[in-house]
């Protein structure tokens, strides 16, 4: 990319038929409504796309499809994580020979118990970067139970080629950031926010260029960052508030789930299945859920109508 990557890169789900198979078809269609939903770029295969319940198969399979059918029309970021250095290596080179614009990879980790040292984590990341030419974003987030200091950030930053991309979804998020980008200076090429939103604005205080949110509501977050980004915070507050009990009922009450109910109501998918031991959401969180949905007019909800 020849410009840094601002604004809402949000995570596209990945849609299951009702006997749990993936869907390809499915998967294009929840491409298309990002795209139209105004996006600036596009996740695939991430926690919220329960990318640690689909077959090695599955994710060649979801990647070419999405790749392939993007084709350029906004950038596409392939997650790659995965504990072992050979497989994440192998992940990063399949994904930039089919066209993806940038890597996102957590560190590697198998539980509390079977985290690697700083040295093994930051070998592993180097390791992804010297198999490709393109950006790497760091996933920071409590789901891996590593603790990635800043200073290592910031060395990771100035070390690897690749590393110029940081997602930080940590409790208080918005100090690590402003800590990160202070540190690192012109080595941060990317610094920003996730779990939703639900500290956007926060973390928009301490320096962040964008958000990594799901693809529930981006037409109505991505505002709160160019508002912002454009000095009229003011707007980027109210825009917020707006969007804050939608944000706070996917984060707290329905998680993954949130993207693919709405799509499935608004005829983008034919299935919300989530693979066992994930279960759905109940009635009552389902009907909240598309109440608030309806409130803002989502584009999800009317999109295949």
């Amino acid at each position: 990319m020849k410009t840094p990557l601002t604004g809402i890169l949000p995570v596209a789900p990945t849609p299951f038929h009702a006997d749990g198979s993936i869907d390809p078809e499915g998967m294009c269609r929840v491409l298309d409504c990002m795209i139209d939903q105004g996006v600036d770029a596009i996740c695939i295969l991430a926690n919220y796309s329960e990318q640690f319940v689909l077959t090695d198969e599955e994710r060649a399979t979801l990647t070419r499809v999405s790749l392939e059918h993007v084709a350029g029309r906004v950038p596409v970021i392939v997650t790659i994580s995965h504990f072992a250095t050979g497989i994440v290596t192998a992940r990063a080179r399949q994904a930039e020979a089919l066209g993806a614009s940038m890597l996102m990879m957590m560190p590697p980790y198998h539980g509390v118990g079977l985290v690697p040292s700083e040295a093994g984590i930051f070998e592993h990341f180097a390791a992804a970067s010297d198999a490709v030419s393109i950006p790497i974003m760091v996933q920071d987030a409590p789901l891996s139970g590593c603790t990635l200091s800043v200073p290592l950030l910031v060395r990771m930053a100035k070390e690897i080629e690749n590393v110029s991309y940081f997602k930080m979804e940590m409790p208080f998020a918005a100090d690590k950031l402003a800590l990160l980008i202070e540190a690192g200076g012109k080595d941060i090429v990317g610094p920003f926010d996730g779990e939703e939103a639900a500290t956007l604005l926060a973390d928009l205080d301490a320096g962040c260029t964008g958000t990594m949110t799901s693809a529930l509501q981006p037409e109505k977050i991505r505002p709160i960052v160019t508002e912002f980004r454009a000095g009229n915070t003011d707007a980027a507050l109210a825009q917020w508030k707006l969007c804050l009990p939608l944000i706070n009922h996917e984060n707290r009450q329905c998680g993954l789930r949130a993207a693919k109910t709405v799509m499935m109501e608004g005829g983008v998918i034919g299935s919300d299945h989530v693979r066992h031991p994930l279960k759905p959401m109940t009635p009552r969180t389902r009907e909240r859920l598309l109440s608030l949905s309806r409130e803002l007019d989502l584009i999800a909800l009317r999109w295949g109508k």
